[in-house]
């Protein structure tokens, strides 16, 4: 399953390159301080939206420029005055750029760094861009442009429009991410079925009937599993409390289980700490030792369960879980009665007709790679022939100028006649048997 879905990120990275340009890094863990800066104003739903994704996840966002996107925020978060304007600023003043305004007020050495980081940044997607260059004969700056996260026409200095341009970007993109992921994942399984289905016209009949026998049973045994509780029902936070707490599961206090999930102590659950109550029940499905049960499979599983609890508990929409919120969700008729969980082998992420035409899109790319690798033969070809003749013309040219010398030397160094000749032929020869 891993291999198919390496193969899958390869195909799509050489179709395209700027989606697929992701740069992984490590970040170090924030400190209690920066979390608790920042609890201050998540009720700010923009902003908290950016914040929630950034800083309270250990992970890279997914972003193209995750790294920079956290490196700006750690250094502005430096100067006094910026961090006491982003406690106080709302919706609007991120909005509308009055919030970006501020950055002239900053110290010089912030200021410094910001430029520092601008020109890393830039020099960054200079060398990510480079195939692209080199393919669409178009120079740096028309490049540039086409990322929204920085101003392309300033490549040198961050200014206040950098600053818009990024949280604006930042916001937009993490508010898509999880659709985005979604249709990753369908086209992730749209190519595992064409890639099972290629493999089988490969057999003859007698070993794609074994073959498909044995992977219907393999389906099979996956769908034996233990019933799925529905993610933030009663059951399943009282399985939690029980197996992962140690705790009665007569004694389920949803407001001690509350606190004890908020590891971070900041008020509120965020989207890790939610998705670390889910391992439960997805172990009930998934494990990653048995051939039937892929990973990747676990993971959309995960963000399924995530989002039914986000869109049922996370009322303000602001992508966090507070104490209120989570105890409203709990007086809810659905908390005690929840309908059973219905896992990804009961509803299908796409259709036929979907898959043909994703089939459709692969034959396309590959004759378009076949027409490049072609293309890319002949132009060798024709380097190897050009070669050829400017190995020649040196040849030629190398004879001419020995037998001009020649003349000079004899009388120079009287060389007979006899053996003049003999040493003229001699060039001639190897110059022609070339």
């Amino acid at each position: 399953m891993r291999n198919i879905y390496t193969f899958y990120l390869l195909s799509r990275a050489i179709v395209n390159l700027f989606q697929f340009a992701l740069i992984l890094c490590l970040w170090e863990e924030l400190n209690i301080q920066q979390i608790y800066f920042f609890k201050g104003i998540k009720n700010i739903c923009t902003y908290s939206i950016l914040c929630c994704c950034i800083f309270c996840h250990k992970n890279d966002t997914g972003l193209y420029y995750d790294r920079y996107l956290r490196e700006v925020i750690e250094v502005l978060e430096t100067d006094p005055h910026f961090r006491e304007k982003l406690q106080t600023a709302n919706t609007e003043d991120i909005k509308n750029g009055r919030l970006s305004k501020e950055l002239d007020l900053v110290s010089h050495h912030v200021r410094t760094r910001l430029d520092e980081l601008k020109r890393q940044e830039v020099s960054r997607l200079r060398m990510l861009l480079k195939a692209k260059l080199d393919s669409l004969q178009m120079d740096h700056a028309s490049l540039l442009k086409q990322f929204e996260h920085l101003d392309p026409h300033n490549q040198n200095t961050f200014e206040a429009k950098d600053l818009e341009l990024l949280i604006s970007t930042a916001t937009k993109d993490l508010e898509n991410y999880d659709a985005e992921r979604h249709e990753e994942f369908k086209r992730y399984e749209m190519l595992k079925e064409h890639e099972r289905r290629e493999y089988l016209k490969g057999l003859d009949q007698e070993k794609r009937e074994k073959e498909e026998k044995r992977l219907q049973e393999l389906k099979d045994k996956h769908r034996q599993h233990p019933k799925v509780n529905v993610p933030g029902s009663v059951a399943q936070l009282r399985e939690v409390w029980e197996e992962t707490d140690g705790l009665d599961p007569q004694e389920f206090n949803p407001k001690t289980f509350f606190k004890l999930h908020d590891t971070n102590e900041d008020g509120v659950l965020d989207e890790q700490e939610l998705e670390a109550l889910f391992t439960k029940e997805l172990e009930k499905v998934y494990d990653p030792k048995n051939e039937e049960d892929d990973m990747m499979e676990m993971e959309e599983e995960r963000l399924r369960m995530r989002e039914h609890v986000m869109k049922n508990v996370d009322t303000n929409k602001d992508r966090l879980v507070s104490l209120d919120e989570f105890l409203k969700s709990t007086e809810k008729k659905e908390f005690n009665n929840p309908k059973e969980w219905e896992t990804l082998d009961t509803n299908p992420v796409y259709t036929e007709e979907e898959l043909q035409r994703f089939e459709a899109e692969l034959r396309d790319k590959e004759e378009e790679l076949k027409r490049r690798a072609e293309t890319l033969r002949q132009e060798q070809e024709l380097l190897k022939e050009r070669g050829k003749a400017l190995e020649a013309q040196r040849r030629e040219y190398q004879q001419v100028t020995v037998l001009k010398l020649l003349p000079h030397l004899m009388v120079k160094k009287c060389i007979p006649r006899a053996k003049f000749n003999h040493t003229r032929v001699r060039i001639q020869q190897s110059v022609f048997s070339f």
